[in-house]
């Protein structure tokens, strides 16, 4: 009896083993099936990386890809940035009446009526939270309207100043009513600190793209690192506009030369010697203005620019200019070479691939973008050497 008791339970002790085998088998059949799903995924992904110095546009480029290639901003994101937009006109009125009297020389206000307006924007400028009250606007549209303080908006390269500002200085009127809803220029434009690194994933031409975000300013550098791995292409993001900025985290470093300093660090960084990057030369738009403005010539802070020419047939020969669009145009091309000369020493690998942007235009941004898209897939292709 015994003996029989031991056989039995020898059977079941095997059976139990032969069905954990089992399970574990296919446990191990169903993991490896889901990895070699997982890397089909990761390698038909085409990852990119937008780097480049604070404040040149890296997050408004995100956005126009929500805009062209997911659905767009809800009812509710929109809504969720109202406090934002308002807090960019506060920071805007604040710093350009706080400027006016440290200029030097100082700019005064054109209408003394408005030195009441001028004392509330400096008394609420600190306090948080702040509910934006009717006579905030109030105020703020009087002060925008002093030619005082456009006077101090022309010398704005003196003191930090967000871009925006003329934007949404300008529509105040319609930021302020009861019922706003902020368009798509609008969220294109609001300025937010990007901190840390945000991604953003969509689908175009069945080909699916992971896009990401790092902050710009120098403290946040650090962390780019973290994303250099399996980087299909990066699109260098630089302001063609900062050229007589200087940074708002070092004030005795000129915008233009930190993201030229910037690009070169990128270019000849040993970790991406064989990745191909995209130059976005953004903000075209304000480059124009400034340029045509004549307040800030470009030759003040690169002297070369003096008597640089431009390359032949960079304009066709029927197209009849103006010397103001002629102007524009040789700067175009003098920042656009002035990053070109770092990259001279660039092979089959490691590229350069440069175009003007302007990005909060979204028929620009899409224009290019899908241009960028065969090269991006070409680049995708020899990562993976399957082609």
């Amino acid at each position: 009896m015994t003996q029989f008791m031991g056989c039995r339970a020898t059977k079941l002790l095997r059976s139990w083993t032969n069905s954990e085998d089992k399970l574990k088998k296919e446990n191990l059949k169903f993991v490896k099936k889901q990895l070699r799903k997982d890397k089909e995924v990761f390698e038909s992904s085409v990852r990119l990386l937008l780097l480049g110095a604070g404040e040149s546009g890296k997050s408004t480029i995100m956005k126009q890809m929500k805009i062209l290639h997911i659905s767009g901003f809800s009812d509710d994101e929109r809504l969720a940035m109202i406090p934002v937009i308002k807090s960019n006109i506060r920071d805007s009125i604040t710093a350009i009446t706080s400027a006016m009297n440290k200029l030097n020389p100082p700019i005064a206000l054109a209408n003394s009526d408005n030195e009441s307006s001028l004392n509330y924007i400096q008394g609420i400028s600190k306090t948080n939270p702040f509910n934006y009250p009717p006579e905030f606007f109030t105020h703020a549209v009087a002060l925008w309207k002093d030619d005082g303080v456009q006077a101090c908006v022309t010398r704005s390269n003196e003191y930090q100043l967000i871009d925006c500002a003329g934007y949404f200085l300008d529509r105040i009127g319609d930021i302020a009513r009861s019922g706003y809803m902020p368009c798509d220029q609008d969220l294109l434009r609001c300025r937010v600190q990007t901190r840390g690194i945000s991604e953003t994933r969509f689908t175009l031409n069945l080909v699916s793209f992971q896009m990401f975000d790092v902050g710009g300013q120098r403290e946040e550098r650090r962390k780019w690192i973290q994303c250099f791995s399996d980087v299909t292409a990066i699109i260098f993001v630089a302001a063609s506009s900062s050229y007589d900025l200087v940074l708002a985290e070092d004030p005795n470093k000129n915008r233009m030369r930190e993201a030229l300093d910037l690009f070169k660090d990128i270019w000849y960084n040993r970790w991406l010697r064989h990745i191909s990057v995209i130059l976005f030369l953004n903000k075209q738009d304000v480059l124009a203005e400034k340029i045509l403005s004549g307040h800030h010539p470009l030759q003040a802070e690169f002297p070369t620019f003096q008597h640089y020419i431009l390359p032949e047939n960079t304009i066709p020969k029927d197209e009849i200019m103006t010397a103001g669009d002629m102007e524009v145009e040789r700067a175009k091309y003098f920042i656009k070479d002035e990053f070109l000369s770092i990259t001279s020493d660039c092979d089959g690998e490691h590229q350069i691939y440069p175009h003007f942007t302007c990005a909060v235009d979204t028929e620009n941004i899409r224009k290019v973008f899908a241009s960028c898209t065969d090269i991006i897939q070409t680049m995708h292709l020899r990562q993976y050497q399957l082609m």
